[in-house]
Order: structure tokens, then C-alpha cells, then sequence
């Protein structure tokens, strides 16, 4: 049955029955009408109003970072969108579920170049290109069936992140709509079969199997520790799934682990990763077979062919390969002592090699709750953090692949705390990258979002400045800064701030401010840090 209703109305409806509960966003004089109708809707919407269209994007990532649902955010066209960009693409390169509900200029003059207000040639194609998949709502009536497809297309194949746009005419003009029930359920891809029982036989047969597994096995913890355990294979996430199999359990390690591992392997299952770093920087050669699981078979595409190419979700792919290897899997002896005694090696040389980092990473974790969030960013801690920084449950070690976007951390971390109110959220920054995002301490104050960000202050952009050092001949240029003073800044917005300079300084004060249940901050002035690219540029060793 048709009702009568704006189209802002029915796209807001048709959102909310797919069970959003939460939009970020700001409001401008083309999404009036969407706002409108969030301001109407019969029951209560978490509407986080940001300071920037790049905050509110970045805080839809970290909502559907931390969740697996999806993140949705509204800004206007032109500026608005361009702003929002570059956390659509870290979505993308996350395999984040974020929805953008784009503005457009009045409907008669899309494209037609007359300069109306935040009017930019062939946005929808700009959208296209951020994102799988995007497309105009040009009439209120379409409205729904738009906005079932976005939600198949962000439940459906890779996890990536979509967009929709709608004229302000469109917004704000009344039309007859029939809204639809949302899919109670989407459709999993299963493997092929043969190529199962192909993938089985090699693995199973394998001496020194590996697993590597990256975001796109992030809601596959389970399956993916049952394949591990069964092939007493070690388990390393890239940074963006860390915690995807508990980094306590001795088959959950770390990449320079692997690494250490990587020459003496006969069998490779990588699952949900672009599987860069082994191939491109580690080596592949002849005598090492590589099973690869992912949802699209694009990703087989690149780089060398798969031995076995398995395309599916994740966790069917995963419990089908299981399965198979029941018949066909050897005996082996357990590798615990073996991986623990491999694990406490690296942690006594990250000790040694970086001890101004894991000092302070060993405060964060020992004070952050067992289902407390870490938010990496551009900077020396959280570099350090990729490889030194256990991890125990997945999606709760957010950070930005490999985007490695400045700024992004704190806004995103505001979004984790949205989806997660009742959970601690640390965020870490450098100077650098806090005041792209700096202004999200109002929106952290006004929306009761209780994040603690550790801001590490050296007054320059300080990988670049060693990369200039190192480069050129000690030659540095246009990496120092002049910032202002984080903790009386924080104070200004409203927020409980500290400074500490030691590692026993800092564990006082995050215990103080995670026990403040508020927004906080605490700045930490540090000087040069060793540097952790010897753990993370892998040499070939194959």
C-alpha cells in the first residue's frame, strides 16, 4: 500500500527499517529535507551532528568498523562529498559498510554546468568511483528500491562501502511511495566444491602450513581458528584484522612472526587479504603452494595465480574447507612450545628495538578492559602498535590500512564509541594528524562520546622529518610545527585533559580518565622514537 510522504521522508524510512540506529551527518541547504525527516521519524534516531563532513564520514567508518553493520552518513554535494572522500575510501580499503547519503543540486540543472550552490560535474561518477557501488534517487517513489539494493550491495560479496545520492527537489517534494520490508537475509556464496577438495589435499598434506588472514576474515574468527587448530597452522592478521584469532592463543601471531616462519613453509591459506606484503616484499617461488579464499574473484586477478583460488564468504569458505580436510588432513605434532617460544623472542627485540613505543603500549593494554577499542593513526606509536600491540577479539583494533590517512583516527574512534557506549575507546594521534580533526572534541562533548585520546606531541610530522634526514643527507624541510597546548585546548571544548611524560605518568592518567567515564585527553610530549619500519618492511626471504 502507497503513502503520501516527502522523498527525504522515504529514503529516511527505508534506511531505518534495515535497522540503523545511528546516522552521522551535519545538515545543509540540500539535505534539509533528510534531516527533516530524521527529525520526524516515530521512534528515537542517534543523530551525531560533526563539525566536519570528513569527521562525520570517518565517524560512520568507525561505527561500521567496530560493528560489521553498516556506518551511515549525510552531507551535501560538491565540497561536502570531496570532504567526505577520504574516508570513503579508507572504507574501501578497510572493507568497512558505510553508507553515504549524498545531496545533489536541484534536479533540472545537475550537470548542466550553471554553478549552482556546492555543483561539481558528474558527482554520481565521482561517487562510482570512491565506492562498489552508488546511484541517484531521482523521484521519492524510488526511494526504496534504491535503498534495498545499497543494503545488498553492503551485505552481499566484498564488505565495501556504497553511496546514494538525492536532489533537494527530490528531498523535499511529496509523492505516493510504497515502502518494502527489508531482506530478513542475504545470500552466501559457498566455494566450489572440487576446488575445496583440491585445497583440502594440499593443506592437509602440508608439513609447515601458514595462514595469513586479512579484513575480509574478520567476522570468520571462529571458522578461522577451527581450520587453524586443525592444521596446527600459525595465524597472522595484517594490521587491520588483528585480533581476528586471539593473539593469546599460541597459533595467533604477528606478521614479523610469519615472517620468521615464511621461508620454512610448504603450504600458504590466505583468507581475505589483498595478500600483499608475502607476495610483493616476502617472495613466492615455485615450491610453495597458496590457497586463497576471498569473496570476489577479482582479487585473483592480481599478482601471481592462486594454486587454488576459493571464492566465498569467509566464514562458509572457511567451514567448508574444514570439512574437506577431515579426510585428509596428517597428524602432526603440536607447535606450542615452538610459537610461544617464537612469540616471546620477538617481544624481548620489540622491548629492546623500540622500548620507548612498547613502554607505553604495554600501559594501554594492561589499563584498556579486555573489550575496550584501540584507534591507531599515522604516527610512531601506532606504527609500533601494528606489531607490538596484542590484540584479543576482532574489530577491536581499528586503524586504516593502507590508506594511512592523517587525521583520521580521532573521529574515528568517536564513531566506535557511538556504536559501543557502554565499551572504553583509546585513540591514538600525533600532533600532526590531532588538529586535522581537533574540532570533533565539540562533537565528543555535546554527543556524550567518551573517548580518550593519547595525543603524542614532538612538534613535527616526525616520520617524515627522519625519512628527510635519512634521504638527504640530514636535510629536513617543512615537517616541524608550531601546536598549540593539547591539554589547555581540550579544556577549552570542555573535556578532562592531562600530560604525561612517562610511561607510569601515562598509566595514572588514562586510569584516571578511563574511570572518568567523559571525553578526555592526554598529551604526551616524546622525542625521536626508534624507528619500527625494520618490522614492518619484511625483507625477501624466499
Amino acid at each position: 500500500m502507497s503513502e503520501r510522504m516527502t522523498g527525504g521522508e522515504a529514503l529516511v524510512r527505508s534506511v531505518l527499517a534495515h535497522g540503523v540506529d545511528t546516522v552521522f551527518g551535519l545538515p545543509g541547504g540540500q539535505t534539509y529535507g533528510l534531516f527533516d525527516a530524521l527529525a520526524q521519524y516515530e521512534r528515537p534516531v542517534q543523530v551525531i551532528n560533526s563539525r566536519h563532513e570528513q569527521g562525520a564520514a570517518y565517524m560512520a567508518l568507525g561505527y561500521a568498523a567496530s560493528t560489521g553493520r553498516p556506518g551511515v552518513f549525510s552531507v551535501v554535494p560538491g565540497p561536502g562529498v570531496l570532504n567526505a572522500g577520504s574516508a570513503l575510501v579508507t572504507a574501501y580499503a578497510t572493507n568497512s559498510r558505510v553508507l553515504c547519503l549524498a545531496g545533489q543540486v536541484p534536479s533540472q540543472h545537475i550537470d548542466r554546468g550553471w554553478g549552482m550552490l556546492h555543483e561539481i560535474h558528474d558527482q554520481l561518477g565521482i561517487l562510482q568511483r570512491l565506492t562498489k557501488w552508488a546511484e541517484r534517487i531521482a523521484s521519492g517513489a524510488d526511494a526504496p528500491a534504491r535503498v534495498a539494493e545499497a543494503f545488498r550491495q553492503l551485505h552481499t560479496g566484498r564488505a565495501l562501502p556504497v553511496a546514494l545520492e538525492m536532489a533537494p527537489d527530490v528531498m523535499e517534494g511529496d509523492c505516493d511511495v510504497t515502502l518494502l520490508e527489508p531482506a530478513s537475509s542475504y545470500e552466501t556464496s559457498t566455494p566450489d566444491p572440487d576446488a575445496v577438495k583440491k585445497a583440502a589435499r594440499i593443506l592437509g598434506s602440508a608439513r609447515n602450513p601458514i595462514i595469513i588472514a586479512g579484513p575480509g576474515a574478520l567476522d570468520a574468527g571462529a571458522e578461522l581458528k577451527r581450520v587453524a587448530e586443525m592444521l596446527e597452522a600459525p595465524a597472522a592478521a595484517n594490521f587491520n584484522a588483528k585480533g581476528v584469532i586471539d593473539e593469546r592463543h599460541y597459533l595467533g601471531i604477528n606478521l614479523p612472526a610469519a615472517h620468521a616462519l615464511w621461508g620454512d613453509a610448504d603450504a600458504v591459506l590466505a583468507v581475505g587479504t589483498r595478500f600483499t606484503e608475502p607476495e610483493l616484499e616476502w617472495g613466492l617461488d615455485d615450491r610453495l603452494p597458496v590457497v586463497r579464499l576471498e569473496a570476489d574473484d577479482s582479487a585473483f586477478d592480481r599478482g601471481r595465480a592462486p594454486t587454488v583460488a576459493l571464492c566465498a564468504d569467509a566464514g562458509a569458505g572457511l567451514s567448508h574447507l574444514a570439512d574437506a580436510l577431515e579426510s585428509v588432513n596428517r597428524k602432526r605434532e603440536s607447535r606450542k612450545k615452538e610459537l610461544l617460544g617464537l612469540k616471546r623472542r620477538f617481544g624481548k627485540e620489540f622491548a629492546r628495538n623500540n622500548a620507548p613505543q612498547v613502554a607505553v603500549l604495554e600501559v594501554v593494554r594492561e589499563e584498556l578492559p579486555e573489550d575496550g577499542f584501540l584507534v591507531d593513526e599515522v604516527t610512531q606509536m601506532a606504527y609500533t602498535s601494528w606489531f607490538a600491540f596484542p590484540s584479543y577479539r576482532a574489530r577491536h583494533y581499528i586503524s586504516s590500512n593502507f590508506q594511512g590517512n592523517l587525521g583520521y583516527g580521532y573521529p574515528t574512534a568517536l564513531g566506535v564509541q557511538a556504536a559501543h557506549r557502554d565499551r572504553k575507546v583509546v585513540a591514538f594521534a600525533g600532533d600532526g594528524g590531532f588538529l586535522y580533526a581537533g574540532a570533533e572534541m565539540a562533537t565528543a562533548k555535546r554527543h556524550g562520546l567518551n573517548v580518550v585520546v593519547i595525543v603524542f606531541s614532538n612538534d613535527a610530522y616526525g616520520n617524515v622529518r627522519r625519512d628527510q634526514a635519512q634521504r638527504y643527507s640530514g636535510r629536513v624541510f617543512a615537517s616541524g610545527l608550531t601546536n598549540p597546548d593539547f591539554k589547555a585546548m581540550a579544556e577549552s571544548f570542555g573535556l578532562e585533559a592531562w600530560r604525561a611524560r612517562t610511561p607510569e605518568e601515562l598509566r595514572k592518567a588514562l586510569r584516571e580518565a578511563l574511570e572518568a567515564d567523559a571525553p578526555g585527553l592526554i598529551e604526551m610530549p616524546v622525542s625521536e622514537m626508534p624507528s619500527p619500519w625494520p618490522y614492518i618492511l619484511l625483507p625477501r626471504v624466499r
